[in-house]
Order: structure tokens, then sequence, then C-alpha cells
């Protein structure tokens, strides 16, 4: 597709501190963007200043930090935002019926909630100047489900149908809505997912304890958990590309079990679909430990 000229396009950026985000900031800042990033914690927008990035404070489970940073990037670009990318968020892990209504309702606070709240400020900016791209960090996981990932799988699924409503609602306006479907990426994902783990989830009076114990081997784990991960970096490269196409794709897939999983969904029934998918959680639960 035809390339668009950069010329110091604004791009904020959601979820800066570390992984995908902190990747993608400073490689668009590189390609000349002009970049915004946020992070929720002060130190790391200390941080991130000092490394050169133009950074604020965003807290997406609060609206009055959501309206303040919106404000901030109001202030320094005048209302005129051609990129969003949407890329904070974390992952509860827990069986289903282990999963209370707060753990739900923080997963979907961050994951959901702030990301649409923060997307809906922006969007009539994009109206105004007549272009936009609003960039999604989706997954894998946004249209396949494996165990123990049940509220992560579910504020997923819930973005990308958002996302493909925003594609219907603003077709014709030069604004595009896209996914980005990675499947592992290096990043503190693990750390930040066993951290809400250990917050919220009740092991020893669960039916689900072995499958935990294995989980918790897994999340421990250093290096890459699972085959295939790659760097952030293949994530930031299909951020690019969806900005500086002029019709971008509605979903970019990043890493070979995207790839595969996307093949499988179109060709499998559900029961073969879910054979697979059971396979896929049973080995991760019989996993040894890497040295």
């Amino acid at each position: 597709m035809t390339a668009i000229s950069i010329r110091k396009r604004v791009v904020f950026i959601t979820g800066c501190s570390s992984g995908i985000g902190y990747c993608a900031a400073h490689r668009l800042h590189k390609q000349g963007y002009h970049v915004i990033a946020s992070a929720r914690n002060l130190s790391d927008v200390s941080r991130l200043k000092k490394e050169g990035l133009d950074c604020i404070q965003l807290d997406l489970d609060d609206t009055t930090s959501i309206e303040a940073a919106v404000e901030d990037v109001a202030v320094k670009t005048g209302k005129r935002l051609y990129g969003l990318f949407n890329n904070a968020g974390f992952g509860q892990p827990g069986a289903v019926e282990d999963l209370s209504r707060d753990a739900l309702r923080a997963q979907f606070e961050t994951n959901v909630f702030g990301t649409l709240e923060l997307t809906n400020h922006v969007l009539p900016w994009m109206r105004e100047a007549g272009e936009g791209r609003i960039v999604q960090n989706s997954s894998v996981l946004g249209f396949v489900s494996l165990a123990y990932r049940g509220a992560y799988n579910a504020s997923k699924y819930a973005l990308e149908g958002f996302y493909d409503t925003l594609r219907l609602e603003l077709a014709g306006t030069n604004i595009f809505p896209v996914l980005i479907e990675p499947g592992p990426i290096t990043s503190r994902f693990r750390e930040n997912a066993f951290a809400a783990y250990q917050r919220n989830i009740d092991i020893e009076h669960s039916a689900h304890r072995e499958a935990y114990l294995a989980m918790e081997r897994r999340l421990k784990q250093k290096g890459p958990a699972v085959p295939f991960t790659l760097p952030p970096g293949a994530v930031a490269d299909k951020l690019l590309r969806a900005l500086s196409s002029r019709r971008p794709r509605g979903r970019y897939y990043v890493t070979f079990p995207t790839y595969l999983f996307g093949t499988l969904k179109r060709l499998l029934s559900t029961r073969g679909l879910d054979r697979v998918l059971l396979n896929v959680s049973r080995d991760e639960q019989t996993e040894k430990p890497r040295t």
C-alpha cells in the first residue's frame, strides 16, 4: 500500500513503561513522529522524559486521570492527533469459576472501559482533522480462547467487537480503527499477570489447584514462556505499517501462533478447534520448569 508522509504527525501511546509500548514509543520517535507517551506511575514518566520522550501520566482505571491526560495532549497538540495506539492493559489469570466480580471489573476497567473512554475523547479531534488511525494492541486471545485466561480472553474479545463496530461507523471518514493481534511477545506481561493472579485467586480452595501450580511454574520462568516468542519490535513494525498506510488493514497478525490459530479457526469446526486448544492448555499444565 502507498505510504503517507509522516510530517511530524502526533501519535499518543498508552502503557509505555516497558515492553511493547516502550519499544513503539522509541521506534516511532526515531522515525520522525511526534510521540506522546504515557505511563501510570510518575517514576516511569520521569524516566521516559529523561530518555527524550514527551511523556504524560495516565491511569486508565481513573476517569479523572484520563480527562487530565486528554487535556495535556490537547494543550501539546492543539487537538491535532493523527494516531492513538491503545497499548496499556494486563492479563488476569484464573479459571472462570474462580474469578470474583471485583477481579473481572478490574480487568475490564483497564483493558476495555478506560481504553474506550480515552478513544472517545480524541475521536472528535480526528473527525475535525479529517483523518486518523486508532490502533488497538489486541491479542491472538481476542479471537481464540485458552483455559485459565477467561478474564483476559473476554476483555480482548470485547475490544475486538468494539473495533469491528467502529470500522463500520467510521467508514468513509479517513479514520481507520486497526487491530494488532500478537501472540507471545517478550515483555513484563507474565510478571504482571502473576501479580494479578496472586492478588485475586484462592488456589487452596480451588478445584483447579493442580493446574494453578503448573501455571505458577510457567509464570515464574526466566526467558520466553512459550515457543515462537518475538521481541516487542515485531508489534512496532505492524504499528508503523498501520500508521503509514493510506488504507490500513483492519487486522494485523504478529507471531506464528496468531497466523496458525487464525487459519485453524477458519478451517476447523468448534469441536475440532476446542481439541487443539485443549491440547495447548494441557501442554502448559504438564510443562516442566526450564533451566
